[in-house]
């Protein structure tokens, strides 16, 4: 069945995460600081590799930003597709969820109509169903996150799973300041996209924040993984002495409870997608 941009899948999610989560019943700026893991991955810094081997000079290039792309366990990349690229029918071994960063991106049943999703927008694809990828524009980017070894196998092959896909265009995002989610203020704003932010569970989020803005991120949890996805924020870890400007698609991450100073230049607001399992604010 052909997808569908809906606002209400995420409005969902603001429901489920408003109704179950205690996020700010305690303000994540009382607490002290313990020492953290920071990592920081500038785009320039990626390495590239063909996403699909098997299709040669025509796959995708895959960067991996963090974990292992091509091994068992979790692993967040970018997918880097030329003008006009468009997959065969294909299916993957694993879901995934993916942000476009940059260009235009088409995901959907092989039969469907083109849906371009700009930069912001957001996508889900099940395991075990049949698909295409398509791309257009220039300097084509996307960040892509798996939960396990990730693969690409013939639309022959393709199995059925209890999940759906979802597309959701930048238009349809919706974003909250502070009303029980992670605590906002300076005008930043958030927008829930998966999971469910309590009792330590993986969820994802977007992190808007306005231009000019300037202030810190402050994370608890075993994880804390973020991937600019607008903008050019400059990015300062409490463990830094030199602020690092991160263009699209850079990353970076930390452990248990940490604070990340971050600023928006002037005249353009940033958004950051953030993966964790624990609480954040925004201040």
């Amino acid at each position: 069945m052909m997808r569908k941009f809906l606002a209400l899948l995420l409005v969902s999610f603001v429901i489920a995460a408003c109704t179950g989560s205690q996020i700010t019943s305690d303000n994540l700026s009382s607490k002290p600081e313990t020492d953290s893991n920071f990592d920081v991955m500038l785009m320039s810094e990626v390495k590239w590799q063909q996403l699909n081997p098997a299709r040669g000079d025509k796959s995708p290039q895959a960067g991996t930003l963090w974990g292992d792309r091509t091994g068992l366990g979790a692993a967040g990349f970018l997918l880097k597709p030329v003008d006009g690229f468009r997959s065969p029918p294909h299916i993957h071994n694993v879901a995934y969820r993916g942000v476009v960063i940059s260009g235009d991106i088409h995901n959907d049943d092989p039969d469907a109509e083109d849906m371009w999703m700009p930069q912001g927008s957001f996508w889900t694809q099940p395991a075990g169903g049949v698909h295409i990828t398509a791309a257009k524009g220039s300097d084509i980017f996307a960040y892509i996150e798996v939960e396990d070894k990730f693969g690409v196998l013939p639309a022959e092959q393709a199995f059925s799973s209890p999940e759906r896909p979802i597309n959701v265009d930048v238009s349809n995002i919706i974003w909250i300041d502070n009303i029980g989610m992670p605590s906002v203020s300076n005008g930043a704003k958030v927008a829930f996209l998966w999971g469910k932010p309590r009792d330590n569970n993986l969820y994802g989020t977007f992190i808007k924040l306005p231009a000019g803005f300037s202030g810190k991120i402050r994370s608890q949890g075993s994880t804390f993984r973020a991937v600019v996805i607008k903008g050019q924020p400059q990015y300062q870890a409490s463990s830094d002495v030199n602020a690092k400007d991160l263009e699209p698609g850079s990353y970076f991450s930390s452990t248990g409870n940490s604070v990340h100073q971050v600023s928006s230049q002037a005249g353009e607001e940033s958004i950051i997608y953030v993966r964790t399992d624990g609480k954040f604010d925004v201040t």
